[in-house]
């Protein structure tokens, strides 16, 4: 199992706790099964949001292998403007 965090206005629009206990072998499977289990995501995961595997941020990397034990942060994208 993985350690995920949800931030900012992902973590309140999932009613979520700190962490989360997710097994997902990459960042697509991780953001599926958050969609799936918190069904108030859907809309923000759709317009995009950056994953944090071990400090590193990935945007549109979906494949991208998420290590046993890594620490992973879900974050809403910010608009530019």
């Amino acid at each position: 199992m993985t350690k995920v965090v949800l931030s900012g206005s992902l973590k309140a629009k999932a009613g979520a706790e700190p962490e989360l206990d997710v097994d997902a072998r990459t960042i697509r499977e991780l953001l599926t099964i958050l969609e799936e289990r918190y069904p108030g995501l859907a809309n923000d995961l759709e317009q995009g949001v950056a994953v944090s595997i071990d400090g590193q941020i990935f945007r549109d990397d979906w494949y991208r292998e998420i290590p046993p034990d890594a620490e992973v942060f879900v974050l809403p994208r910010l608009a530019a403007g």
